[in-house]
């Protein structure tokens, strides 16, 4: 976003005022500056390119199995309503001489979480651009979350987790593949042998 931080505070301030606030009280006379700044961190990847997040961590490789990282924590913000939604990403790859620094990925999760937007897109971002950079036999990404905007308000129900999976590639074609995935991510705990 980048934007002007001053008049996301007269915004905020303004709608302190129109949910029957008094913004000048103790207690909210700091709050749009700090609502203003916390925005700017959690939207602050909108400025962020897949090269820079990648940056050089590209590697020629012969390692021709699947490549898996899970349980990635990620925080995002509903585009719909404004509220988090938060939870862990799997992503597995097979790659095809190329390979990314493990690192990478939990970054690549967090650039197009820290804007606003939906789990789908979310889910879909992250394999096309894996599929795009790394060229693999095959892409997989699985997403769960909590939706703030399920639990407190609307249906508000308490365990309701979305999980959504984009399958690219090997993952899609061959259900051995598919299944031996999803087998990964569901291992909890130790080595998975």
């Amino acid at each position: 976003m980048g934007g002007n931080v001053e008049a996301m505070e007269r915004l905020i301030r303004d709608m302190l005022k129109e949910l029957g606030e008094d913004p000048t009280r103790e207690g909210l006379e700091k709050t749009p500056a700090r609502v203003a700044k916390a925005w700017e961190y959690l939207t602050s990847w909108y400025r962020q390119k897949v090269h820079d997040v990648l940056n050089e961590a590209l590697f020629t490789e012969e390692y021709d199995e699947m490549v898996v990282v899970k349980d990635i924590d990620f925080y995002s913000l509903c585009e719909h309503h404004l509220l988090p939604f938060f939870g862990k990403c799997h992503i597995a790859y097979m790659p095809s001489r190329k390979i990314v620094g493990l690192s990478k990925l939990p970054r690549l999760v967090e650039m197009f979480a820290r804007r606003l937007q939906v789990q789908e897109r979310l889910t879909t971002q992250i394999a096309h651009t894996l599929e795009e950079v790394l060229q693999p036999r095959g892409v997989a990404v699985v997403v769960e979350a909590l939706h703030m905007c399920m639990l407190m308000r609307g249906v508000e129900k308490q365990n309701s987790k979305a999980v959504t999976s984009a399958m690219l590639g090997a993952f899609r074609e061959n259900a051995e593949t598919r299944a031996e995935f999803m087998e990964l991510i569901r291992a909890r705990g130790g080595l998975v042998i």
